[in-house]
């Protein structure tokens, strides 16, 4: 497995990471935890070194399967976990109030070290940028756990470039994540060039855009009630029927490459910038091993360019997000 810096940091990780949410949450019931464990040891065992969990994913059931999975190989790995969600808030299994007062930061630190069973955590993001805390003083305790050595880096995610400089400006931000993939480009305006003029590592969740660049999504998929994409618009049997023209466009390309549409939409993230590192997830082994699989498919210049031309002229139907959700982005 090919490894990346993230930014400027020293922090390298595998080119390709793990995103864990959906072994527990959100795409559907949590999945049987002896075959989840055996996944993320499955992924250790192929070179992935960076696993990506948050205290609200069940919540808590997550960190603690993703801390015991990788328990037997402590300081070999990278975990990124996250802070920013207020207990006690819920709307079914979700917390739905932001809370990044310094003190509850601190908190979850302390709470999340021990269910990963670590003495540091890796990466430290704040979920979701909150309103009523300034990011001055979010970066300032998330800097004071640093100098503790409970944290060694610090991340945001979804936040906006302006909101990532001020943070930077107090304690250095060694990744942003938030959602990027061929079906949802607002990044490259201006998230994109702000984290390559300060050094920072960006950290592309649902690259696969939650399934369906593979191709095994159709406007006929029914979906769980405890999926989240029954609630999103872009997931609706319309949108998803427009949005089929993406998926046909990735499987030319990928059959030129002797490829899956998965493995292009990775391969072209990839060869964006050597400091992306994508973070697909899954609860098989195939898809895992499929995934992985992007890091041997060379995309020259002429095939961005090409593959760029080409999707720019379709249009993506639907927002990525339910309204409340997509009003926490950006900021």
């Amino acid at each position: 497995m090919q490894k990346r810096k993230l930014g400027n940091s020293n922090l390298e990780v595998s080119a390709i990471g793990l995103g864990c949410m959906g072994m527990s949450w959100s795409y559907g019931p949590p999945k049987d935890k002896q075959e989840m464990i055996s996944l993320l040891r499955a992924a250790v065992e192929r070179g992935v070194t960076f696993f990506d969990t948050a205290e609200v994913y069940g919540p808590f059931l997550n960190e603690e399967l993703v801390g015991e999975a990788l328990a037997p190989f402590c300081g070999q790995v990278a975990i990124a976990t996250k802070f920013g969600w207020a207990p006690g808030s819920n709307d079914g299994n979700r917390w739905t109030v932001l809370d990044s007062r310094p003190d509850r930061i601190k908190q979850v630190a302390e709470a999340s070290l021990k269910r990963l069973k670590v003495e540091a955590i890796d990466l430290f993001y704040q979920h979701r940028v909150d309103p009523n805390v300034p990011i001055e003083d979010v970066a300032g305790a998330v800097s004071d756990l640093i100098q503790e050595g409970k944290v060694k880096h610090f991340g945001l995610s979804e936040a906006g470039a302006q909101t990532v400089r001020r943070a930077h400006a107090v304690q250095p931000v060694t990744a942003l994540q938030s959602e990027y993939s061929l079906w949802w480009r607002n990044p490259e305006t201006e998230v994109l060039p702000t984290l390559e003029e300060l050094g920072i590592g960006f950290v592309p969740f649902s690259p696969l855009g939650k399934g369906f660049l593979t191709g095994k999504i159709d406007a006929d998929t029914k979906f769980d009630n405890t999926d989240f994409r029954s609630t999103v618009p872009r997931f609706n049997p319309e949108n998803r029927k427009a949005n089929q023209a993406l998926v046909d466009l990735l499987t030319e390309f990928a059959q030129q490459k002797r490829a899956t549409p998965a493995q292009i939409a990775i391969a072209w993230l990839l060869a964006k910038k050597p400091w992306i590192v994508p973070i697909p997830g899954t609860t098989k082994l195939h898809r895992l091993e499929e995934n992985l699989g992007a890091v041997d498919i060379e995309l020259t210049p002429d095939d961005l360019l090409a593959i760029e031309s080409a999707s720019s002229n379709i249009k993506v139907e639907g927002a990525r997000y339910s309204e409340f959700h997509e009003q926490l982005t950006g900021r």
